[in-house]
């Protein structure tokens, strides 16, 4: 039994088999994990989870193993409930309504009942693993009914939720057939946090109109008489690690290798981002495109680096979508290009974090212009590298970092001449004030990172509920 609990769709560990056919376990990359293990060391925590690999049966039992000093909870799902709740209702329905229907989202009735099975799942696993009045924190768009569930097994318990992609307005969320459902299933939590005030907001504002709920600034009453807390919680990275690893003779000789592969050009444009429609990488790549063609950029002098993560490859718009960036790549370097210049290098492939940090460090403008992002940590990572403050970051005004990022060069992704003059203001700006500019986001990034993010939340989660009852109450009377 367990006095603290992460529930999130998967683990942080990838399951590797060795050559003599025994299984390992690889901690996976990403600042959750990172944010999260200390208080798990901490508090005997415990992680639940899928494992990486498709059951044979939904009933199949998966023994909890330990990891890294952290106890692993792997929960079953069947390549079928993976098909339906995962690529489905979480990634073709939820994902493009939530992102503003930059993609058109599909209702189908059969994901939707795949979706409420395995989030009871969850919710079962967790109930069974919690000591009495554990913390609970559940994560992510896929798991949004399981603060009700596990609320209604077992209300000794404190849950908290957090979304880390946006959260939509009326006018999207009201499309859902299931919207009252998603709704309730929050509120099982005691404090439900977002990445942006907007999406807070948003949520309270949908339970008042849906639900009929009472609410007050940032608190709902929910029907059991329980009084929940809405806030904005913006997530961040582990600058320290990141930073050491920047400064490392490794990744610098990483990066200089990185340069002479490219011809040292005088001008880096880096883009980093998962193959998904939200990032905005046509827009980008038409941009420069544009920039070549009007001679306002010169392939002598300027490449544009574009890492596309692999995603959701299974998912046939990803499929279509990969398609028409690499045709875009194509034309750009066909008409563009000569021998020995290349203007987009296009790398379709996963990086680990020491590449990733030379490539960093090698950038002299990064370009993070997705249509709509809950925060997009690449644009911080971009800047934990920056120990020398040079270097300029160009972010979409969509972006959930875009509140805190100030300094960064804003743009609006969908507006293209602004997009066009956006990137030739970061070529040429002047070394003072890009140093100016990024000693200002480091000082920002390095200040709030994930370890203050993990404990502002849990702090706020674990808060004695009466204040949160007295001060609904005040707004009631």
């Amino acid at each position: 039994m367990k006095d603290f609990l992460v529930v999130a769709n998967r683990l942080p560990v990838v399951r590797v088999v060795e050559e003599d056919g025994s299984v390992d376990w690889q901690r996976s990359p990403g600042g959750l994990v990172t944010g999260l293990e200390p208080v798990m060391r901490a508090e005997s925590g415990a992680w639940i989870g899928w494992d990486g690999s498709p059951s044979e049966s939904a009933g199949d039992v998966a023994e909890p193993f330990e990891s890294d000093g952290i106890y692993m909870v792997p929960v079953p799902l069947t390549a079928r409930e993976l098909e339906y709740y995962y690529e489905g209702f979480s990634n073709a329905t939820l994902w493009p309504l939530y992102h503003d229907v930059v993609a058109p989202p599909e209702y189908h009735r059969h994901w939707w009942d795949a979706y409420r099975r395995v989030n009871q799942r969850f919710a079962d696993a967790a109930a069974e693993q919690a000591s009495d009045g554990a913390t609970v924190w559940v994560h992510d768009y896929q798991l949004q009914l399981v603060p009700q569930m596990l609320r209604q097994l077992r209300p000794d318990l404190r849950i908290g939720f957090f979304l880390h992609i946006p959260f939509p307005p009326t006018e999207l969320f009201d499309r859902l057939p299931w919207r009252r459902q998603l709704l309730e299933g929050l509120l099982g939590a005691d404090l439900v946090g977002f990445q942006r005030p907007g999406a807070a907001a948003n949520f309270v504002r949908l339970c008042r109109s849906l639900l009929g709920a009472r609410t007050h600034r940032h608190h709902v009453r929910a029907a059991d008489g329980r009084t929940v807390r809405a806030g904005a919680y913006p997530i961040s990275i582990d600058f320290n690690e990141l930073d050491q690893l920047a400064r490392s003779p490794e990744t610098a000789a990483n990066t200089e290798r990185m340069r002479d592969e490219l011809g040292n050009p005088a001008n880096v444009i880096l883009g980093v981002d998962r193959l998904d429609y939200t990032k905005g990488i046509g827009a980008r790549i038409k941009a420069f495109d544009e920039l070549l063609g009007e001679g306002a950029l010169s392939v002598d002098d300027t490449v544009f680096v574009q890492v596309a993560t692999p995603s959701r490859e299974r998912v046939e718009q990803y499929r279509i979508l990969r398609q028409e960036i690499e045709t875009q790549v194509g034309h750009v370097n066909g008409t563009h290009g000569r021998i020995g210049r290349v203007p987009i290098t296009y790398l379709h492939t996963s990086f680990g974090r020491k590449d990733l940090a030379a490539m960093f460090r090698l950038a002299t403008v990064a370009l993070v212009t997705p249509l709509r992002d809950g925060m997009n940590l690449m644009a911080k990572e971009f800047v934990a590298c920056r120990y020398d403050n040079t270097g300029v970051l160009i972010l979409s005004e969509f972006a959930g970092a875009a509140d805190e990022m100030r300094q960064a060069l804003l743009v609006n992704p969908y507006d293209m001449d602004a997009l066009k003059r956006t990137i030739l203001t970061a070529v040429q700006m002047p070394r003072p004030e890009q140093i100016k500019r990024m000693r200002m986001l480091r000082r920002r990034v390095s200040s709030f990172d994930v370890h203050a993010w993990a404990k502002t939340f849990l702090a706020d989660l674990n808060v004695d509920p009466s204040i949160a009852e007295r001060a609904a109450r005040l707004g009631q009377a």
